[in-house]
């Protein structure tokens, strides 16, 4: 794979990341598969693997700490994130000083490493101040337990303001953001890409096939595949509600489009994502070998300028037809009170 630039780092990338969130309780919960599945991927030349502490509770970093045992840690470059809840303590979450400090170690601990590359804030966290954040981040970066730091479905002010906050205090820069991205689900075209541009953030986008969506498994008139991921967010994926139904009106357009091009739907998904000149590396996140090697071949797929412009049409530049697809939606739309004068007493 030619490799690319990631940001302003200096470290060279794949293409193609391997996401490891299908990998332990839930996807596949065979430690021997999945450890296959991640070096089939570093054979093909893959060298990015991110995963997260949620991921079935710390069973995927686990997983792919004993795929990188014995002396490919090196070769690869390991990314993790922190934020979501790990146990019912209140403080064993979140972004705040105190637990990124320990979090790091069960990381580092479940990971089977010195160091992790890219350690990134899971989501944002609006009661905490990130210069707390980030503060506490650099310091990890001083220790030498992280290099770099990331953010992943962050708000474009959030992430401007993360810039402002490393030059006006002094901390360690954000290096690169990881929103969601596919041709369902566009919604970060309008400003993210743009914001990362100006400040030549590496983009590395979850979710290219759009939760599967794009795999090919959803066709009209077929049973609605059941999986793991659609029991956690089934209001991604309930064909009940009028968004997905959208969804599913604009999966048979692309079918068509892939079929007249010659492409399979899982390549023409993925070309798309990575034609985008704000994107660094794709994260894949194959539940099976099959699913991988499907996958694989994308790299070597250019879409030309008619391909796209079909796709602007059927989903247009900027939209994402289901809002739960963009990953996080801020307290300003999820709180009602923070709408209403009312609600404040004012």
């Amino acid at each position: 794979m030619t490799l690319r630039a990631f940001g302003r780092t200096g470290v060279q990338v794949s293409p193609l990341t391997l996401g490891a969130m299908m990998f332990g309780a839930w996807g596949n919960p065979d430690h021997d598969e999945s450890i296959a599945i991640i070096h089939r991927a570093l054979d093909a030349g893959i060298n990015v693997v991110d995963t997260a502490d949620i991921y079935s509770q710390g069973e995927s970093e686990e997983i792919v700490g004993k795929a990188l045992a014995g002396g490919l840690r090196d070769e690869v470059v390991l990314a993790t994130k922190f934020h979501a809840a790990m146990s019912d303590n209140p403080n064993h979450r979140g972004n705040s000083r105190r637990w990124i400090a320990r979090e790091v170690e069960n990381s580092l601990r479940r990971l089977q490493t010195d160091w992790i590359d890219l350690y990134q804030v899971h989501r944002p966290e609006p009661g905490t101040d990130f210069d707390e954040t980030l503060g506490a981040l650099s310091d990890l970066v001083h220790q030498g337990k992280i290099r770099y730091i990331g953010t992943s479905t962050f708000e474009p002010s959030d992430i401007v303001e993360g810039q402002w906050i490393a030059e006006r205090r002094g901390r360690e820069r954000v290096v690169s953001e990881q929103p969601p991205y596919s041709i369902l689900a566009r919604g970060i075209e309008r400003e993210v890409l743009p914001v990362a541009q100006r400040y030549n953030l590496a983009v590395i986008p979850w979710s290219p096939l759009a939760g599967g969506w794009l795999s090919g498994r959803y066709r009209k008139g077929a049973e609605v595949p059941v999986s793991s991921r659609s029991a956690r967010v089934p209001g991604r994926f309930d064909l009940a509600r009028p968004v997905n139904i959208a969804k599913l009106e604009a999966v048979e357009q692309l079918t068509l489009l892939a079929q007249e091009a010659g492409l399979s739907l899982v390549h023409l998904a993925l070309a798309f994502v990575l034609e985008h000149p704000a994107i660094t590396s794709a994260i894949i996140g194959p539940r099976t070998l099959e699913q991988l090697e499907s996958q694989l071949e994308a790299v070597k797929v250019t879409l030309s300028p008619d391909v796209l412009d079909r796709i602007d049409e059927i989903v247009p530049p900027g939209t994402t037809i289901n809002p739960e697809d963009a990953g996080y939606q801020p307290p300003s739309l999820t709180d009602p009170t923070l709408r209403r004068r009312s609600s404040t007493g004012r």
